[in-house]
């Protein structure tokens, strides 16, 4: 059931690319994340209960470096929807799999293993694949801004590490989720006109990105994970790309090109030579070690 769990969550939030592009038509960005954050800090407060007034400030100062990488991560994430395809957006934005071991490597000093090596080769080529579709120089906005996601999303991982022990997930999660609401909340009121004559289905959008692609798969994620095995929980994980351009198809009517395809193979594997650490690359990393 941990597995079904996470295979459900990955399902989940590779819809959430076509859904989150539709809900664009009909509302700015900052006001879709400023909504969207709102509901779910909420959620996570009301679970969180009584346990909030107990928070550690170590806790708070941690969840709350979270919600401004997290923040940020949506935020250019989004935007890069607006000028590029679901499909991208979902493969590119798993590029944070492979780019966290370098930035940790940067921030504490850990050296990437072989397969992280090998897999950044990889999704490097993958990335040209899907991104260079007009020729060497000729880059998508929408895919630099995806890309510069994963760099963000790669730092929240990296300060998750540092203060996970510092209180429960689900207080981590509703102090880190109000300060990305904040943040897009400034964003909005400064940045952006106020939505209006907002269509019914682009409020259902919105209510399924709040409560089941951040509340529910939070929850389906953390509980998951509990029951599964790190290694397997990372490969299903990364099916939530897949997942993404398999609903960009069939939803949004988009049309895989063979380049691209191949870009998603090789980014694809990236990622799982980043996750899984394949047995090859272990042995050697253990040679390496000895010598």
């Amino acid at each position: 059931m941990g597995r079904v769990a996470l295979l459900l969550c990955a399902m989940i939030w590779g819809t959430s690319f076509v859904v989150l592009k539709n809900a664009l038509d009909s509302m700015g960005t900052m006001w879709v994340l400023s909504i969207r954050f709102t509901v779910s800090a909420l959620v996570m407060l009301a679970v969180a209960g009584k346990r909030i007034k107990t928070v550690s400030k170590r806790c708070v100062q941690g969840s709350a470096l979270m919600g401004l990488c997290l923040a940020l991560a949506y935020i250019v994430q989004t935007y890069g929807l607006v000028f590029t395809t679901p499909s991208k957006n979902a493969f590119l934005t798993a590029t944070y799999c492979v780019l966290t071991p370098f930035l940790a490597w940067w921030v504490y000093k850990r050296k990437p293993g072989l397969a992280n090596v090998a897999a950044a080769f990889l999704c490097i080529t993958g990335i040209g694949f899907v991104s260079l579709n007009e020729g060497i120089g000729r880059v998508n906005i929408g895919d630099m801004l995806t890309l510069l996601c994963g760099i963000f999303y790669s730092f929240q991982i990296i300060v998750l590490e540092q203060y996970r022990d510092s209180g429960d997930a689900v207080t981590i999660s509703a102090v880190q989720f109000a300060t990305a609401a904040v943040i897009c909340w400034v964003g909005a009121l400064l940045f952006e006109a106020p939505p209006v004559n907002v269509p019914l289905n682009a409020w259902g959008e919105i209510a399924y990105l709040s409560f089941v692609c951040t509340a529910l798969c939070f929850f389906l994620q953390a509980w998951g994970m509990k029951y599964t095995n790190s290694s397997i929980a990372a490969m299903i994980m990364t099916l939530e790309s897949v997942f993404g351009a398999l609903a960009s198809v069939l939803f949004y009517h988009e049309v895989i090109t063979g380049k691209m395809l191949l870009g998603f193979v090789l980014i694809f594997f990236a990622v799982t030579c980043s996750e899984l650490k394949l047995p090859f690359f272990r042995k050697k990393d253990v040679q390496k070690a000895s010598t």
